[in-house]
């Protein structure tokens, strides 16, 4: 029997974390959590609820209200992997739009949101066999996992990628609109002073600027068959 291990994905926004999260969950057996779910779905929370607009962040507000936000997954197994809910109700497609594009990155850098989902990953990560992505899971979720992978590509190759995926959706959006927001998150992702995004020194950094998804996957399998 293998030995479970931990995998920790970290790495800019649309780099396709987790596509390549849900595919070696998916091969493995293993849990996949979507930490960038749950930071959309706080996010989502907060427009819902009149925290947050275009011009106005009311950071207190949302805070006081953290305890009233239940937050879980559930396997849908003819999608082959698990949805968020937010007090009960499936958000999955709702947490996708640019709209929510637009604040996740600001509400992520709220130390009191930080704290409450790091807590809750780390439950999930107890007993091992997890695969996680998000912006600082081998720095500050599981920085004793077995195998960091750190993501990234060109803004113009993510934005495309992003545009193309919004476009399928049905959702009216402009390339210039979609490589604004990957700029602007990537900045404040990367400035913010609570666990901003950063390359742990022991992850392995992979640019998927030139790969099919089959190749990266591929090239990551060997790193885990290695460290298991």
């Amino acid at each position: 029997m293998d030995k479970k291990i931990t995998i920790a994905i970290d790495g800019f926004s649309s780099t396709g974390k987790s596509t390549l999260a849900k595919q070696l969950a998916k091969h493995l057996g293993y849990v996949y959590v979507d930490t960038g779910a749950m930071y959309r779905a706080v996010a989502y929370f907060a427009m819902q609820n009149g925290f947050i607009k275009p011009d106005i962040f009311d950071k207190n507000g949302l805070i006081e209200s953290l305890p009233n936000i239940k937050l879980y997954f559930q396997f849908n197994a003819e999608l082959g992997f698990a949805e968020i809910y937010l007090n009960n109700i499936n958000i999955e497609k709702e947490i996708r739009t640019i709209e929510v594009s637009n604040y996740v990155s600001k509400v992520a850098e709220v130390s009191e949101v930080r704290a409450k989902l790091v807590e809750q990953q780390q439950q999930m990560g107890k007993g091992k066999g997890i695969v996680m992505d998000g912006r600082d899971i081998a720095t500050v979720v599981f920085p004793d996992a077995e195998l960091k992978i750190f993501m990234t590509a060109s803004a113009q190759t993510r934005a495309q990628r992003r545009f193309d995926e919004l476009q399928q959706k049905g959702d009216i959006v402009s390339f210039d609109e979609v490589l604004k927001n990957v700029e602007e998150r990537d900045y404040i992702d990367t400035h913010r002073d609570d666990s901003p995004l950063l390359k742990d020194k022991n992850a392995i950094e992979i640019d998927n600027s030139h790969l099919t998804r089959e190749e990266q996957f591929n090239k990551v399998l060997t790193l885990v068959q290695n460290r298991i």
